[in-house]
């Protein structure tokens, strides 16, 4: 890709970034530094939606290769190449509308990078080392997630890549939510909570437990659909019409291979594609009872009573948005929703988790 065509690129991200830039400016918000960081956990949850909307409809190689699109900014300027790779393959992974949705994931990112940039220069031109050195952090952060990014493409949708790419997103909205939260505390102190201090120390604990119980269902649903295996199973509760139906563990759970191949370069077996989908459906149960179980213990508490409610709704739309995804034969919205729902929960536990630090240890503000 020329040097012009990364201008191109690198100019059209910062016009559409001006957009959530101008918001910010033009915030009546006493600290904008506050709305600027929202807005940029708002656009990093967008980003993972429309990421997995782009998985979803298997649009990660609409452009195939990367930064750009056949070595151009835009699907536009590219038109006669994917037009011409579309008539090879009507159906295949290069298409126009499959181009654009890729294109417009890719800009999406950028438009996050240079949020977090912006983040990240008015932190040290205010000279608030705290919050100017976070800010770089993630900036070093979202091109660790940009390269994983890079890394999807040029790797022909390798599954370990593609799975380790949505976690480091992950990992970056949790990040940046837990961001927003210093801001917020920045702006509306909380007031320490000293009769509830040890349940809060302990619903820490819980939170923690949630996160890394999430972390493992994150991993697996993102197995999953980089498998291709959400319909290996087309029934509930029982796959296959038995309770313990046959599977390859060995196979579908070998990380380093090729998408669809085994390590040895053959196709993959079916029963590799249920064994991936069968472990994701009843790791669902320990996620239910471990986040149930922190979302009850939050309850009780006047701070963080609204998150808990917001994790017990979320659940419950979790669990429908899977069963709903089997019973109707996959359908794009309700998946897009139920990738949409797990970060939510991402958002949800790191609120609960930074709040019930400060409520429990204001000695730490």
């Amino acid at each position: 890709m020329d040097h012009n065509s990364l201008a191109h690129m690198a100019i059209t991200a910062l016009l559409v970034a001006l957009l959530p830039l101008a918001i910010v400016w033009t915030s009546k918000d006493i600290n904008k530094y506050r709305k600027l960081v929202w807005i940029g956990v708002f656009i990093a949850f967008d980003l993972i939606a429309f990421g997995a909307f782009t998985r979803l409809t298997d649009s990660g190689l609409g452009c195939p290769d990367w930064p750009g699109c056949y070595g151009e900014a835009n699907p536009f300027i590219a038109h006669e190449q994917i037009v011409a790779a579309e008539k090879l393959m009507p159906t295949g992974p290069v298409t126009v509308a499959k181009a654009w949705i890729e294109m417009i994931h890719r800009y999406l990112a950028m438009v996050i990078g240079i949020m977090i940039m912006a983040m990240a220069i008015v932190g040290w031109w205010r000279r608030d080392r705290r919050t100017a050195w976070y800010a770089t952090f993630l900036l070093f952060w979202v091109c660790v997630v940009g390269a994983f990014g890079a890394l999807t493409v040029t790797m022909k949708l390798q599954p370990i890549i593609v799975t380790g790419h949505l976690l480091l997103a992950m990992s970056l909205f949790a990040l940046l939510a837990w961001f927003g939260g210093a801001q917020d505390q920045a702006t509306a102190p909380m007031l320490p909570d000293l009769m509830n201090r040890d349940r809060l120390r302990r619903i820490r604990l819980w939170s923690v437990a949630s996160g890394l119980v999430l972390v493992v269902q994150l991993a697996l649903g993102a197995w999953v659909s980089t498998n291709y295996a959400t319909l290996a199973c087309t029934e509930f509760p029982k796959c296959a019409g038995v309770w313990v139906p046959e599977m390859d563990f060995e196979h579908g759970f070998h990380l380093w291979r090729e998408l669809g191949k085994t390590a040895a370069g053959h196709y993959l077996p079916f029963s590799a594609l249920t064994a991936i989908h069968w472990v994701h459906r009843n790791f669902a149960l320990v996620v239910v009872l471990v986040l149930g179980l922190t979302a009850w213990q939050a309850w009780r508490i006047n701070g963080l009573r609204k998150h808990a409610r917001w994790i017990a709704a979320v659940l419950a739309l979790q669990v429908f948005t899977g069963l709903a995804t089997i019973y109707f034969n996959f359908p794009l919205a309700i998946a897009v929703v139920h990738n949409a729902g797990a970060a939510a929960l991402v958002l949800l536990l790191t609120m609960i988790n930074y709040r019930a630090k400060y409520l429990a240890a204001p000695a730490y503000q």
